[in-house]
């Protein structure tokens, strides 16, 4: 069954044009921020809108410590779940009810941003609106059977006409990404929907029902990595991620592999390019490079953004965080102070032309209606 969306533009040109007063919050000196900024005795609420026990709950409880100790004032910080709407429903309320006085601020997936980039008649937030303090990346990593006898991304080639079979969560969902990719690839891949989670993906293709697949990093390593190493299966490429220019790098969790990029010119002799690459490069952007952006209320004070982007940035570079993220955070460089302005605007803009190709692309495809 497909999902109705309307038309709503994500806002590009608003965005841009409050980058430079966001930007201006991270130039106050840092004396003068706490001297007008101080939490002491408050509890500051982090709205996750998803349930507990899911990637963004356990980022934000991960965090949460380390952010508290480096507020002014050192407050309490809370994590808030408010689920439902796949995190439409908590994001909608933030987003209208919020204060924006320091008090609460919330982070979202690229789940939440799939929406908004789409145009689901559903969203009533802005991200334009909503400044960021914090942005976090994640990555994945293609992988086929050995059987297959493809030894690498360069040997691709070798199954294009062949149909593959994926099984994914549905056609809106962080699994639009891989969809995006086989297509530009020319992999014939039929996907096959209702998956629950990466994990019944994986256990499809450990049973012969898929014959492709992605694993988020984490899972890579522990799931996928055994089935390397006893030849079961063969390692593509990973997604990427993204520098501070915007540009695809590799995956410093797995630098000998080539990032989506790369394999698209090994199979094509040629870089991607045009709508359909603008397109990819969004919802890549938006569910993997800059998948978890944590952002406070509209209208708040460049004061109160300063000292959360400070508070943030100190709290990365935490010996304490660093030493214990891996788990959680991965080996991602985690984007603070000035880098997370442009990886912002990736995670939460899109083209005009790129969201009317891919809305026609999954209407035309797999029947989801706008």
């Amino acid at each position: 069954m497909g999902s109705d969306f309307e038309a709503r533009g994500p806002g590009r040109r608003r965005l841009l044009q409050g980058a430079a007063a966001l930007g201006m919050a991270t130039l106050l000196p840092a004396a003068a921020v706490r001297a007008q900024t101080n939490f002491a005795g408050k509890t500051i609420e982090w709205v996750i809108p998803f349930a507990e026990g899911g990637g963004s709950d356990v980022w934000a409880r991960f965090m949460s410590p380390y952010l508290a100790k480096y507020l002014p004032g050192r407050p309490s910080v809370i994590v808030r779940n408010v689920p439902g709407g796949g995190s439409i429903t908590g994001t909608n309320d933030f987003y209208q009810r919020a204060r924006n006085d320091g008090s609460t601020f919330i982070g979202t997936s690229g789940s939440t941003q799939f929406p908004f980039l789409l145009g689901d008649r559903r969203v009533r937030y802005d991200y334009s609106n909503m400044p960021p303090v914090l942005v976090s990346p994640t990555g994945g990593v293609v992988y086929l059977p050995a059987r297959f006898n493809v030894a690498n991304a360069r040997e691709l080639g070798k199954i294009k006409d062949q149909e593959l079979v994926y099984g994914s969560q549905g056609a809106t969902s962080l699994d639009l990404v891989p969809m995006l990719a086989f297509h530009l690839l020319g992999l014939k891949v039929r996907h096959v929907f209702g998956m629950r989670g990466r994990g019944e993906g994986r256990l499809a293709l450990e049973r012969g029902e898929a014959t492709i697949d992605y694993q988020t990093s984490s899972a890579f390593l522990t799931q996928v990595r055994p089935m390397i190493q006893a030849g079961n299966a063969v390692p593509l490429f990973s997604w990427g991620v993204l520098d501070a220019q915007g540009n695809v790098a590799r995956d410093p969790t797995f630098p000998d592999l080539p990032h989506f990029v790369e394999a698209y010119e090994m199979m094509h002799g040629k870089k991607p390019s045009g709508v359909e690459y603008n397109a990819y490069l969004a919802f890549f952007g938006s569910g993997f490079a800059a998948q978890k952006p944590a952002m406070l209320p509209r209208g708040t004070s460049p004061e109160i953004i300063a000292t959360y982007r400070r508070a943030f940035a100190e709290a990365v570079a935490d010996p304490d965080l660093q030493a214990k993220k891996e788990e959680v955070l991965g080996d991602y460089e985690q984007a603070v102070g000035d880098n997370i302005q442009r990886l912002y605007e990736v995670a939460t803009t899109i083209d005009a032309d790129a969201r009317e190709w891919v809305r026609n692309f999954l209407t035309t495809n797999h029947n989801v209606r706008f």
